[in-house]
């Protein structure tokens, strides 16, 4: 049989409180600073000064932003509209959707909506530059565009534009500018379109700030050339480039001389003496035009290794004036 020891009670166990140690609470100085007394990651260290108060220790609340901050950002978003607009109009040019560009730049469609409607002031330029190629395009070209001038965004092709619709008027065409057809299996639009009814005559103008793809450009071209062609059965159609005379476009031209001669084989002059004149007949082959840098002129593009007899003397291609150069253009 076991034997179970006696209970002590508790009475009997705090029956000498003088016997008993000393709790532990009996001397704080003893004891360990508590856990929650360590410095919390991200406040500041012993003897800085409290939140609100500045290096040199005034209190007082965070300073404002300087009107120069509040000026650059209302510029920064201004310049997001307009590069907004830039890259909307590129890619509506190219014939693609958002969803296809944001593929190809590899970023959301919601973030390429959000970048074509001017919410970019935030992003990277990588990523409006990555915008810009994927729908042809250069970024340096946007900001062009995009200017803290009151000028529109597209002003060197408006320029352009304009110098050929005062040239064609002496020879009485007429001009449809920004003229929209139904291209391929998509619409196009065409930088201008010259028509002269007593004649019969139409003419594909495009003008060109700057060259990316010249392939996509010139089935882009053919495809607007039979569109007009569908569009007024029996008239003769035709056209011709406008190129901005840079060192790029000119250099370009110059490299690819053949190529660009074989596409573009009637003579400029020919072409100038038809926007010169009602009685000169239009050429019934393409050519190319160059514009000074500053595109107030028209001339012809001699285009080198062409045979002298079509299209001008063989040399160089060179535009007018073209010592004045546009960076990025």
């Amino acid at each position: 049989m076991t034997t179970e020891p006696p209970a002590t009670s508790a009475t009997s166990a705090n029956a000498n409180p003088a016997a008993l140690p000393a709790p532990a609470t009996a001397n704080p100085a003893a004891l360990p600073a508590p856990a929650t007394a360590k410095r919390a990651a991200g406040t500041p260290p012993a003897g800085a000064p409290p939140a609100g108060t500045s290096p040199a220790g005034r209190s007082g609340p965070r300073p404002r932003a300087s009107r120069e901050v509040l000026d650059g950002r209302s510029r920064a978003a201004r310049v997001a509209v307009r590069l907004g607009l830039g890259l909307k109009d590129a890619r509506m040019r190219s014939g693609r959707t958002q969803r296809q560009c944001s593929e190809i730049a590899r970023i959301s469609q919601p973030r390429w909506s959000g970048l074509e409607r001017g919410q970019g002031a935030g992003a990277p330029l990588e990523t409006w530059a990555i915008a810009a190629a994927a729908v042809g395009q250069e970024l340096a070209a946007f900001l062009d565009q995009a200017s803290g001038a009151d000028l529109p965004r597209d002003i060197e092709h408006l320029r352009r534009q304009s110098a050929l619709v005062e040239r064609a008027a002496r020879g009485g065409w007429a001009v449809a500018p920004e003229m929209p057809v139904v291209a391929g299996a998509s619409g196009r639009v065409i930088d201008a379109l010259l028509t002269r009814a007593a004649t019969r005559e139409a003419a594909v103008f495009e003008v060109w700030d700057l060259l990316l793809d010249v392939g996509a450009a010139f089935r882009s071209f053919d495809e607007k050339l039979a569109a007009v062609r569908a569009q007024l059965p029996g008239w003769t159609v035709s056209g011709a480039w406008i190129l901005r005379g840079t060192r790029r476009n000119r250099s370009l031209v110059s490299e690819l001389a053949p190529l660009f001669g074989a596409r573009f084989p009637a003579a400029g002059r020919d072409w100038l003496r038809a926007l010169d004149s009602p009685t000169a007949a239009m050429p019934k082959q393409p050519a190319l035009l160059w514009t000074d840098a500053a595109g107030a002129t028209l001339g012809e593009a001699r285009i080198r290794g062409r045979d002298p007899s079509d299209g001008g003397p063989a040399n160089a291609a060179k535009p007018p004036n073209d010592d004045r150069q546009v960076s990025g253009r």
